[in-house]
């Protein structure tokens, strides 16, 4: 996992900890699978559009490609 994928997952998950919202109500949020949305989050799958909305619905601070911004984990 490049550094880049792991800040994502690191702040997916810190975020979801923090609005005590699990894993399974993102992906029906995003109405995917659970294991995509693992996958995505671990950057096993390429799927920047899906990033983008899970940066959205979490408020996570992302750039236009999809990346974390200046390092940080969240806006929040």
């Amino acid at each position: 996992m490049s550094d880049e994928h792991q800040r994502f997952a690191v702040a997916v998950y810190a975020k979801l900890k923090a609005i005590n919202m699990k894993q399974t109500d993102l992906a029906k949020r995003l109405e995917i699978s659970d294991v995509y949305l693992s996958d995505i989050i671990n950057g096993k799958r390429d799927a920047t559009r899906v990033r983008k909305r899970i940066a959205e619905i979490l408020e996570l601070n992302l750039d236009k490609e999809g990346r974390m911004k200046n390092g940080k984990t969240c806006e929040k």
